[in-house]
């Protein structure tokens, strides 16, 4: 399982309206091969702050798969015009603490 983590900053004073948006978008995410899970968490010192978490089960199920395909267009569609700029997307993978 790899986890994406990205901080996404969107235009002050649209944040009701991407939240909105993001509801629409959960679906076409959650509906991916290799989606496991995904939440989103707004910023408490900066409100056009949000923490995007996604689980999926291989790298290749987010970047071959889920951004290759078209419903990618359409959460693009959907969520890009909110972004002050589009940030990296760096993927996690769990620590051994045991070994």
């Amino acid at each position: 399982m790899i986890t994406e983590s990205v901080i996404l900053r969107v235009h002050p004073g649209r944040e009701a309206a991407y939240e909105a948006a993001f509801r629409e978008a959960s679906p076409i995410i959650a509906r991916q091969r290799g989606y496991l899970a995904h939440s989103l968490k707004r910023g408490i010192e900066d409100p056009a702050t949000y923490l995007l978490t996604v689980e999926w089960e291989t790298l290749e199920d987010h970047e071959a798969g889920f951004r290759g395909s078209a419903d990618y267009q359409e959460w693009r569609r959907l969520l890009h015009p909110f972004y002050v700029e589009l940030p990296p997307v760096p993927h996690y993978r769990a620590v051994d603490l045991a070994g």
